[in-house]
């Protein structure tokens, strides 16, 4: 009772990014611009792809929410970051810690599953493009995107109740810029390889299901664009996937060094540098990827600064 006690009135101490005072304002101003550009980027895509008609298929709906859990999980870290660092310090509440953890999982988990379904549709595009409106009708959209979010609420009721019931009775000083789970449960005192053991076997699980829909669907795709004879048709099906696949490969690649390489893998600059990829820069590269490298995107793009010219001009 008196380890629980102190450890829900005790502060964490988060070390943050800033470690080196003369790369600290510099590494400041770069995040500050990253998460500026991340939002704006991840904005314009959700308002084209609402406000554009020739936007409204189900890779875009997808695309659109993809965008806003990238605004949220990125928001419950950096505004807290650099807000720490303007203000000199960078202590966390039991509370807090736990509350920032719940709904990074959350939202983390929810991308997880979210980009592996988004394999789906990119099968279902180039395998069976004549009964693609049918498999991927208005109906599955929000079943996809409701599996999204049920996965990632289930990873977060699983993980953080583990992450934070442990007694954290030694140091309180967290060696990272939020409480990640890996990273807390390294803090936690006692007898944690039962904990350890739970937590991966929960990671596993939630990066191998949608993992498994990835290569599987990717697979297929191979296969149907081997027996594709044109070479024009090839090139469109490999542009079809390509900016999933890289979106795919840059997010799961961060995420299972974090939570599936072993432990003597890890050091904290590693883990702050892993983490910051896929929490501050990924939402940024997500955009950039699906719009700067797509037809449609930019299309709707020049047609409401058209629009906007019009309005202005009258």
């Amino acid at each position: 009772m008196d380890e629980d006690n102190r450890t829900l009135s005790s502060d964490f101490t988060l070390t943050g990014p800033f470690t080196h005072s003369k790369a600290s304002g510099f590494l400041f101003g770069a995040i500050c611009a990253v998460f500026f550009m991340a939002t704006t980027a991840n904005g314009v895509t959700i308002f084209l792809v609402h406000t554009d008609p020739h936007l409204h298929t189900p890779m875009y709906f997808l695309l659109s929410h993809l965008s806003f859990i990238d605004v949220m999980y990125s928001s419950t870290i950096v505004p807290k970051m650099l807000a720490d660092h303007s203000v000199g310090q960078g202590t966390i509440s039991f509370v807090a810690c736990t509350a920032q953890c719940f709904l990074y999982m959350g939202f983390v988990g929810a991308e997880f599953f979210l980009l592996g379904l988004m394999a789906y549709d990119r099968y279902m595009a180039v395998c069976h493009p004549l009964r693609y409106p049918v498999f991927m009708s208005r109906r599955v959209c929000w079943m996809i995107l409701a599996s999204s979010w049920l996965g990632g609420a289930l990873d977060s009721f699983l993980l953080t109740p583990i992450t934070m019931s442990l007694p954290f009775c030694a140091s309180h000083e967290i060696n990272h810029f939020f409480c990640e789970a890996p990273t807390m449960l390294r803090l936690a005192c006692g007898d944690k390889a039962a904990y350890g053991t739970v937590m991966y076997m929960c990671c596993v699980m939630m990066l191998l299901i949608p993992f498994s829909v990835v290569m599987a669907s990717y697979t297929r795709i191979l296969i149907t664009v081997q027996q594709i004879k044109s070479a024009e048709g090839r090139k469109k099906a490999f542009t079809t996937c390509s900016s999933h696949v890289i979106v795919v490969t840059l997010f799961y690649g961060a995420a299972l060094y974090t939570y599936m390489l072993p432990r003597p893998y890890h050091t904290p600059i590693k883990d702050k540098v892993f983490s910051a990829f896929y929490t501050i820069l990924t939402p940024l590269l997500n955009p950039l990827i699906y719009s700067l490298r797509n037809r449609d995107v930019m299309g709707a793009w020049r047609r409401v600064m058209a629009r906007c010219q019009g309005a202005c001009d009258v």
